[in-house]
């Protein structure tokens, strides 16, 4: 590694004047510095992962960076995943809000997460290839982590309390009861391989497709019951930073949330992803792609990621996720011990739901922009997401936001009211 790496690397140097300053008036340094690492084996080569630590929310402004880091697991094939890791980003992107603040931007992302999720699986879908990718996307702007997930790789937080907790939600159909009946009520059959004899073996599997998962980016063949609407987590860190392991089911197939979190603990991100592989490798073998990304959020006046005290059960586990508090003297408490303030999170396959209500409207010429997708279109062109199969007071057709009829057909046919429309050879 050369000089001018190895200067890269390092934080930049806070005077000690400054460092005082902020502690006496009680302040957080709102840029921490972010250290990440990866490391991968490949077995049947579908993993692809994404490393953004340098975007700009406006181009050419530092003071407006944030990173993205992201997993893509895929399956029957490695398009979806490619597609997902060339385009997911710029999707999301399109669908805030241009001149938003910094809130508002934060308060902007979960919805945009949804709208980028749908479009790149619209779009994929349009190119009439039937390979699927699970996904897991983080954007860090911060102390203010954004986790979306389809599929099952997972993030997991790693606090300086000693506490690790899971940003993301699994959609293993074996796991999951809510995902079980949301398939089937939307017109999947969900049940286990049938092999000669009639005995079931295996997963419970969706049909027809035979897929594990109830979400994910593409998986045309499967049925519009498997959705790409992700859940989302918003968290704010407390300023002693963090430490997150994002990585496919190669790893979490073969280590617990905790054994991964304690297996590199005090290690150089870039070490401790390897040291996470290598784990996974010793405890199961090489049985499916492995991919781990290990991401550090760290004061800026701090080299590394200071180790992990051992932890107190009693007091850290009920304080890891404190909802806002309107006692400040009470939140200064908990962020000495490293509580993460849990600001947003949503799992509903709901795309009304997840959405909002709000109308992106051009007064001047009558536009509608679609929620999802970004285009803009006449009203007569498309409806709002509240819209019925008829015109009622009680459906409020009008009251946003609103989807062009592409997306308004998308949105009917995974909520079971619709069917995939056959593919075209």
């Amino acid at each position: 590694m050369s000089q001018t790496e190895i200067s890269r690397m390092k934080p930049s140097l806070v005077p000690l004047a400054t460092l005082l300053g902020r502690e006496l008036r009680g302040e957080k340094d709102e840029k921490p510095f972010v250290k990440y690492g990866q490391a991968a084996l490949a077995k049947k080569g579908e993993d692809y992962f994404l490393i953004k630590p340098d975007c700009q929310r406006i181009p050419g402004n530092p003071l407006t960076s944030f990173s993205v880091f992201a997993i893509f697991d895929g399956h029957n094939g490695i398009s979806a995943a490619i597609f997902a890791k060339e385009n997911l980003l710029d999707n999301i992107l399109s669908a805030i809000p241009q001149g938003a603040s910094r809130e508002e931007w934060l308060q902007a992302l979960p919805r945009a997460l949804v709208a980028g999720f749908v479009k790149t699986d619209i779009e994929f879908q349009q190119k009439g290839e039937t390979s699927g990718t699970t996904v897991t996307f983080v954007v860090i702007d911060g102390w203010t982590v954004t986790v979306a997930s389809v599929g099952d790789s997972r993030c997991i937080l790693d606090t300086q309390g000693g506490v690790v907790s899971l940003l993301t939600v699994d959609h293993r159909l074996e796991e999951n009861v809510e995902e079980r009946e949301r398939v089937t009520a939307s017109g999947g059959e969900v049940g286990r391989l049938n092999v000669f004899g009639g005995n079931e073996v295996g997963p419970l599997r969706c049909w027809p497709g035979g897929l594990c998962l109830s979400r994910s980016i593409g998986d045309t063949d499967v049925g519009e019951y498997i959705v790409p609407i992700p859940h989302v987590k918003q968290v704010k860190l407390s300023d002693a930073g963090g430490r997150l392991i994002i990585a496919s089911d190669g790893i979490w197939d073969a280590l617990s949330s905790d054994i991964a979190a304690k297996s590199c603990r005090g290690l150089p991100a870039e070490l401790a992803a390897k040291l996470v592989v290598k784990e996974a490798l010793r405890s199961r073998g090489l049985k499916d792609d492995t991919t781990c990304l290990v991401v550090d959020i760290i004061p800026s006046d701090q080299p590394i990621l200071p180790p992990t005290p051992r932890k107190k059960q009693n007091v850290l586990s009920s304080f890891i996720f404190g909802k806002k508090s309107q006692n400040p003297v009470n939140k200064a408490k908990l962020s000495a011990v490293g509580v993460v303030e849990e600001l947003f999170e949503e799992g509903s396959a709901m795309l009304a739901e997840r959405l909002g209500k709000d109308i992106s409207l051009d007064a001047n010429s009558g536009i509608f922009r679609c929620a999802v997708c970004q285009v803009d279109q006449p009203p007569a062109d498309g409806l709002s997401v509240n819209s019925g199969p008829f015109f009622s007071p009680a459906s409020k057709p009008w009251e946003g936001p609103f989807l062009c009829t592409t997306c308004r057909k998308k949105k009917d046919a995974m909520e079971g009211k619709g069917r995939r429309p056959t593919l075209i050879s």
